[in-house]
């Protein structure tokens, strides 16, 4: 019988860790509880064995086994192991990333005084406070009152100490850091299914004397059937005490029963077009359909990239291949790269599957994602949707995964494990024999590539569904507007020209405006200097506050930074030179808005970008306005840029897309191509031909000659000539290695020694960039500098991937201070 287990831990170390089976023997796949580092961590069981460990070496038993049978299957445990090889992360942080099960696990903090704590306690007890301390003599005082609670040696919860002291969580941690504390995790099971309270009328009783309140609740429960929720029960009668419920049901007059909490799946209406499904398949969609059911019919694993251009029916193409893999009893999984896709996706599923769809993304609550994935497990929706994470999805059969829109860079994971969703999908594929669709009307060049050289069936669909053209494409030349009108314009005459004979039409326009905010630097006249974030090396973007329900901008003076979220008030003088001549400049899509709604006053305009869509009812609240034609003017980012179908769209301009082209970014013409063919995309897909203004200071650039053509196939046999050139994907591999600290000295110092080491270590054909200060150098208060690796095959990538983080523990590099991104997509 095995005598010990290994589990993988969620932790920055490439290794598992061995631990004496206690009791309950674990399987390969399920969640324990064990000890670690004076904490209690959730791991999973990746081997069961009886192979003691070496002498000296103090075995510490598994506490607690809260899985009877595996949760990951073999061929997800198979999968973990891949990811964990390839992008060269640690297991266990894999494993934390397939379970979206936190909920079921609650995690308790204790603290305790330490030798070093008591030591000032008393000190500061005899002689006083120095008071040299950073903190306020308020939070001293409160850090001496938390020692005081702990000075009788005991352990205490953090609720209870912060109760008791006043002190918050950040002044605990700081308080460990200084060593005065000690802080032990504690996890334990928690019940995480949603369940809600239903009052049921109580039949064939006699009724005794009552009272109003009483009355009036057994008459609102006999109208609806003897059956209401309690939630719903004290909406409808909201003056009701609200002990005359439990009144009722001391006397027996209704029982209080504990049932599942119903799940909002939503979706945007269909707003009287027909949803994907019912659309009567053309010659080209069923040619594409064939060619797909014609490789799940022979099984086996089949990779598949179905290039279609925009508006040429895609989605009618995959939701009749997820019909086939229920025909033929499989599951099917469908990948949509941001929260913003499902609740349209989401709407059609439900209308064309029922009940047989699941929904998985990061927008919903930690008891949902573990009441949806329980649901898949089980077999219960053999029809999954989600963003990259629900490439984990225990799928019972799995027969077809599809991933839309393949190009996008969300399906990237930028934490780790640095995954990217849509390679993964292939390998998922790849375990279980099943076939994978990569669609997209702009695919990336990677997966042209692979198609390229055999490795992909390639499926053409280069017309819209109907015949309908492809929109004509304008390029707006910005120098020769600034010269004939002497000023710097958000809009240009001919897109203000268009707009107005749009709006006049009836029809409905899309302003794409990809910034947030504003204004996205504040600068001062008089030295120069711009106002950056404190924790970061960037400009931070003026914002107005919202006010009222329609999102229009209003006057206001607020700064935030888009990458670690800090704000500050825009100061009434320069913090460098103290000028009083401060300058916006740079319109990101608030401005736009206001501009917009001073040109056309009468348009009913939406905006939509990060600070108005922040949850999923947001987005489907957003769309439906647009669907429904409440909304004919929409400005904002590139959500707007992606998979959205609204008919009632004829016009679409874009305004600044072209900056990306100065990004330090090897794929900047790829995303600027992409991202003008999808915005595109969104114009025509009605009855009536559409139109398409860019506004570009790069009228002759490749990527925006190609994209206002349509011609993907040339602007693909362009890039790839400078790839060749330069050896950048898809002709090699790539990674990206940051060097992180919040020390400026130990940051600079790492990268030097990593550089030395790269210099007379022997690389088989390994060509090293750097070290160099990341175009980002400061990151919320983490200094970084990276280097670029490049490789003509991946194993030799990878290899001297390991040999530099074994390096780097001989040198004290924490494994948490490099951050190792193979195939990036970012260098930022």
């Amino acid at each position: 019988m095995p005598l010990f287990c290994d589990v993988a831990l969620p932790v920055p170390l490439d290794q598992t860790f061995t631990y004496a089976v206690n009791g309950v023997m674990p399987v390969v796949g399920a969640r324990v509880l064990v000890p670690f580092s004076g904490q209690r961590l959730m791991g999973v069981v990746v081997r069961v064995h009886e192979n003691a460990p070496a002498d000296g070496f103090e075995i510490k038993p598994v506490q607690q086994v809260l899985d009877d049978a595996a949760l990951l299957p073999d061929e997800l445990m198979r999968l973990a192991e891949w990811i964990a090889q390839y992008y060269v992360a640690p297991l266990g942080e894999v494993l934390r990333g397939m379970l979206p099960l936190a909920a079921e696990v609650k995690r308790h903090f204790f603290y305790r005084i330490a030798e070093q704590g008591r030591k000032v306690l008393y000190e500061g007890a005899a002689k006083g406070s120095s008071r040299r301390s950073k903190l306020s003599p308020e939070e001293q005082n409160r850090e001496y009152a938390v020692l005081n609670y702990l000075e009788g040696g005991e352990q205490a919860k953090m609720s209870a100490l912060r109760s008791a002291t006043g002190a918050n969580k950040a002044l605990l941690e700081g308080m460990v850091r200084k060593k005065w504390l000690t802080r032990e995790a504690v996890a334990e099971e928690r019940d995480a299914r949603r369940l809600e309270k239903v009052a049921v009328l109580a039949v064939d009783v006699r009724l005794p004397k009552l009272n109003e309140n009483q009355t009036a609740i057994l008459a609102e429960l006999a109208a609806v059937g003897g059956r209401m929720r309690v939630r719903d029960l004290r909406q409808t009668l909201p003056a009701m005490p609200e002990s005359t419920l439990g009144t009722l049901v001391k006397r027996g007059l209704v029982t209080v029963e504990e049932v599942a909490e119903d799940f909002h799946m939503g979706g945007v209406g269909a707003n009287g077009k027909k949803h994907a499904h019912e659309h009567a398949l053309n010659e080209a969609q069923m040619e594409a359909l064939g060619t797909i059911a014609a490789a799940m019919t022979k099984g086996g694993f089949a990779p598949h990239l179905l290039y279609g251009v925009t508006g040429s029916g895609k989605t009618t193409v995959y939701f009749a291949a997820m019909q086939r893999a229920l025909d033929a009893r499989k599951s099917a999984l469908l990948l949509v790269p941001e929260i913003g896709l499902t609740p349209a996706m989401t709407g059609q599923m439900v209308a064309a599957f029922g009940s047989e769809v699941a929904l998985l993304h990061s927008q919903l609550t930690p008891d949902e994602r573990a009441e949806q994935w329980h649901r898949i497990r089980r077999g219960e929706a053999r029809i999954v949707v989600g963003t990259r994470s629900a490439v984990f999805a225990p799928m019972v059969n799995l027969g077809l995964i599809i991933v839309d829109e393949e190009h996008d860079s969300s399906y990237k994971q930028e934490e780790t494990p640095r995954y990217h969703g849509r390679d993964v999908a292939v390998m998922r594929a790849k375990f279980n024999d099943a076939v994978v669709v990569l669609g997209s009307a702009t695919p990336s060049l990677e997966s042209w590539a692979n198609a390229e050289k055999g490795r992909y069936v390639r499926v053409e669909m280069r017309q819209r569904v109907a015949d309908r053209p492809l929109p004509a494409v304008e390029l707006v030349d910005m120098r020769t507007e600034f010269k004939e009108t002497g000023q710097e314009q958000i809009f240009s005459r001919r897109l203000i020209e268009e707009t107005q004979a749009t709006l006049d039409r009836g029809e409905q326009a899309i302003i794409l405006l990809n910034r947030r905010g504003y204004s996205f630097v504040v600068m001062c006249r008089s030295c120069g200097d711009k106002i950056e974030c404190e924790n970061c090396a960037i400009s931070m973007t003026y914002h107005k506050p919202v006010s009222g329900n329609e999102g229009i901008a209003q006057p206001g003076q607020r700064l935030e930074c888009h990458y670690c979220g800090f704000r500050r008030s825009v100061p009434k003088t320069c913090p460098k030179c103290e000028s009083e001549h401060l300058y916006f400049l740079g319109a990101g899509s608030q401005q736009g808005e206001e501009r917009l709604q001073e040109i056309f006053p009468a348009a009913r305009i939406g905006r939509m970008d990060r600070d108005t869509v922040r949850g999923r009812s947001d987005m489907e609240r957003l769309l439906s306005r647009l669907h429904a034609g409440e909304i004919n003017l929409l400005v904002g980012t590139q959500m707007i840029a992606k998979g959205h179908d609204i008919h009632g769209v004829t016009l679409v301009g874009v305004v600044g897309a072209d900056f990306a082209l100065g990004l330090p970014d090897f794929r900047a013409a790829e995303r600027v191509f992409q991202l003008l063919t999808q915005v595109s995309g969104r114009a025509g897909r009605g009855d009536l031909r559409g139109k398409v203004l860019v506004q570009t200071y790069h009228p002759d650039h490749y990527a925006i000659q190609f994209a206002s053509q349509h011609d993907y196939p040339g602007f693909v046999a362009k890039e790839m000539q400078y790839r060749r050139w330069m050896h950048y994907p898809p002709y090699a591999v790539l990674a990206n290695v940051v060097i992180q600290s919040e020390k400026l000295e130990e940051a600079t110092a790492w990268s030097a020694a990593l550089g030395r080491w790269f210099e007379r270590t022997r690389l088989d054909k390994v060509r090293v960039l750097g070290p160099a200060a990341a175009p980002i150098v400061r990151l919320k208060r983490i200094y970084r500098y990276h280097f670029v690796l490049k490789a003509e095959r991946r194993q030799t990538l990878g290899a001297a991937l390991r040999a530099m983080l074994a390096f780097a523990e001989t040198q004290g590099i924490a494994r948490r201070n490099l951050v190792v991104d193979v195939d990036a997509v970012h260098l930022m």
